[in-house]
């Protein structure tokens, strides 16, 4: 396995570990269990230990099924705890939040869900069960709203409480994985070749940067080398995907601020940018064009397609001006939903959002792949923290987006776009890309007949979700949509 080294660690010495790495500014990137090939339960720690160093997975066995909880020393392991204590039955000592994080109340099962006794097409069982909600101190003012799951428009499904006195926000609390999917428990058995299938259906926006990390995590298994048209391409399509991304989250942010024309000028770039995809690969969302070892065929960029492009990235920049030169929407978007530089590293924020609080990491530059190795991309980052900072970090990206697609085209390299590859059986690989809501990884098992074992996803929502109340506490529940649609978020993306 490339640019990963591999760490055996003791439970005891766990915590001394995380605690180094923290005063290091290093960072914990995620953390899963996985059954080896013994039969042994064991939890892995991915970790960056400094930009631009190789990652770090720690390797660590429970004793008797438990673990020392680590989210005093590194926050962000919180969710990640409670979801194997859900989903693995793991135990984890001392830890700082122990509510249920997948598993709603009632849930059961005879087997937890990610072992392997627990077979792939088992329903879990329910029984109505009474959510219990945090008690509030308040002089009895205080109001309890609680908003979804079944929301409005085609909103995904998610509920979230919130606690207010006048319009001023005491406490929020999200809960989410309503529809959650199982997918991690779906790919195994599946042979490599198919999991991209899988992985463009984790989450509907980010089809191909999911694939894309699930193929580089199978590739990192081999030593056969991807062909450099096929990289090429790959990373056009991935900034193209960026810039789908970005205009729908400028027309939502639009929409918020009760913008409706720009909302619908937004839309309509947006669907530009879909149609131009479609073009090029058949699919508006970019799917059926990844396999292990480069892509399903080729690609044509003609000139009118090119064309198109520069056209969209004129309209965008125009368009993005006009919004910036609207007093309305910066007034609604200042010093909205402020997250600190603190909180954005201690919890684990990524992409535009923890840029947007001073936080200067991106994997495109810190850990380069593909043609991010060899053509230079400008990484913009911002101070305030604010639902601003958010939007003009994401508008600096959008522009940049732009920019490597007409970089990428002038390179005019021939040749195939896909390598044969023999996935080996006993096999490990990690893969990552930064997806247009932040940092993405794949960390993919195979078994002893070469079919997958383990696949742990990390979706960057998975991280913002986590983040994303703690910059609800105090502030205005009119500002409520604004904020979020300023994180970017996605449900599906974190529910997996």
């Amino acid at each position: 396995m490339k640019s990963v080294e591999l760490v055996t660690l003791s439970a005891d010495a766990l915590r001394a570990r995380c605690e180094q790495l923290v005063k290091d500014r290093g960072r914990m990137q995620m953390i899963y269990a996985r059954r080896d090939p013994d039969d042994v339960l064991e939890v892995r720690y991915l970790c960056a230990p400094a930009k631009g160093q190789a990652f770090e997975l720690w390797c660590c066995a429970p004793v008797d099924g438990r673990l020392p909880s680590v989210a005093d020393i590194v926050p962000l392991a919180s969710w990640y705890e409670r979801e194997m204590r859900d989903l693995f039955a793991l135990e984890f000592d001392d830890m700082p939040e122990s509510a249920p994080l997948v598993l709603h109340e009632g849930a059961s099962s005879q087997y937890p869900p990610m072992e392997p006794a627990h077979a792939c097409d088992h329903a879990l069982t329910f029984e109505r069960t009474a959510w219990h909600a945090p008690e509030i101190a308040g002089n009895g003012d205080v109001q309890r709203l609680p908003f979804g799951p079944v929301r409005a428009d085609v909103m995904e499904s998610a509920q979230f409480i919130f606690y207010y006195l006048g319009e001023a926000i005491l406490h929020y609390q999200p809960r989410l994985f309503f529809k959650h999917r199982g997918l991690e428990k779906r790919f195994e058995g599946v042979a490599p070749a198919l999991g991209p299938v899988l992985a463009e259906r984790v989450s509907g926006v980010g089809s191909f940067a999911h694939a894309w990390a699930y193929c580089r995590a199978v590739e990192s298994m081999t030593d056969v080398g991807i062909p450099l048209r096929a990289e090429l391409l790959r990373t056009l399509l991935a900034e193209l995907e960026r810039i789908y991304n970005h205009l729908h989250y400028f027309a939502h942010l639009a929409s918020t601020t009760t913008l409706y024309v720009g909302d619908a000028q937004g839309r309509l770039l947006e669907e530009r940018a879909k149609q131009i995809n479609a073009r090029l690969t058949g699919s508006r969302f970019l799917r059926g064009v990844m396999v292990p070892g480069g892509l399903r065929r080729d690609l044509s960029l003609t000139a009118d397609l090119l064309t198109d492009v520069y056209a969209l990235a004129d309209d965008a920049a125009a368009y993005i001006e006009r919004l910036e030169s609207t007093p309305s929407y910066l007034d609604r978007l200042i010093e909205t939903g402020v997250l600190s530089h603190e909180v954005a590293y201690d919890q684990g924020a990524t992409g535009p959002v923890e840029r947007a609080s001073g936080l200067d990491r991106d994997l495109r530059r810190d850990h380069p792949y593909s043609m991010y190795l060899d053509i230079p991309l400008e990484i913009s980052t911002a101070e305030n923290g604010d639902a601003l900072a958010r939007a003009r970090v994401r508008a600096a990206e959008l522009n940049e987006s732009f920019e490597m697609v007409k970089r990428l085209s002038r390179h005019n390299l021939k040749g195939p776009v896909r390598a044969n590859l023999t996935v080996p059986a006993g096999g490990m690989g990690l893969g990552w890309v930064e997806g247009a809501r932040g940092s993405l990884y794949y960390a993919v098992h195979t078994d002893t007949d070469g079919r997958l074992a383990r696949v742990k996803i990390k979706s960057p929502s998975f991280s913002n979700w986590r983040v994303f109340p703690f910059t609800m506490h105090g502030g205005d529940i009119m500002d409520y949509a604004i904020n979020e649609a300023s994180f970017g978020l996605t449900i599906a993306g974190c529910d997996r």
